[in-house]
């Protein structure tokens, strides 16, 4: 697991490969992530939108820009946590995926990036 705080808001992802939507014949390698947003700041805070920065073992860059995470734009008192699961296919056996989230502090209405700490997609024969 990997875990960054950016102002008060903590990230922590676990990964894993998830051979049976894989299909290494053709290239094609699907990886789960579980990320764990966590609030410990004393005002609320909405996630608004997520950038992320996904690169293959060959170093090919996707990006994906979007509103909230899996749909949602959660809202988190102090202490609250928000997790979800999500999912990215690969054509390599390694990558790794970094980037951030917007976030708005509901208080005073400011916002600000949020960095999510990269994170090693790994097939598991590259593990040891």
């Amino acid at each position: 697991m990997v875990t960054k705080t950016t102002r008060g808001i903590q990230i922590s992802v676990e990964t894993s490969y998830l051979p049976d939507k894989s299909n290494p014949d053709h290239s094609y390698y699907v990886y789960a992530y579980f990320v764990s947003i966590e609030n410990q700041e004393k005002q609320p805070v909405q996630l608004l939108s997520r950038h992320w920065i996904i690169t293959d073992g060959m170093g090919n860059k996707h990006e994906v820009k979007g509103e909230g995470v899996i749909g949602e734009q959660p809202v988190l008192e102090h202490g609250e946590k928000h997790s979800y699961q999500s999912w990215s296919p690969l054509p390599t056996k390694l990558g790794k995926m970094e980037g951030s989230y917007l976030m708005q502090n509901l208080s005073t209405d400011e916002k600000f990036q949020v960095q999510i700490p990269p994170f090693v997609l790994v097939h598991f024969e590259l593990e040891n």
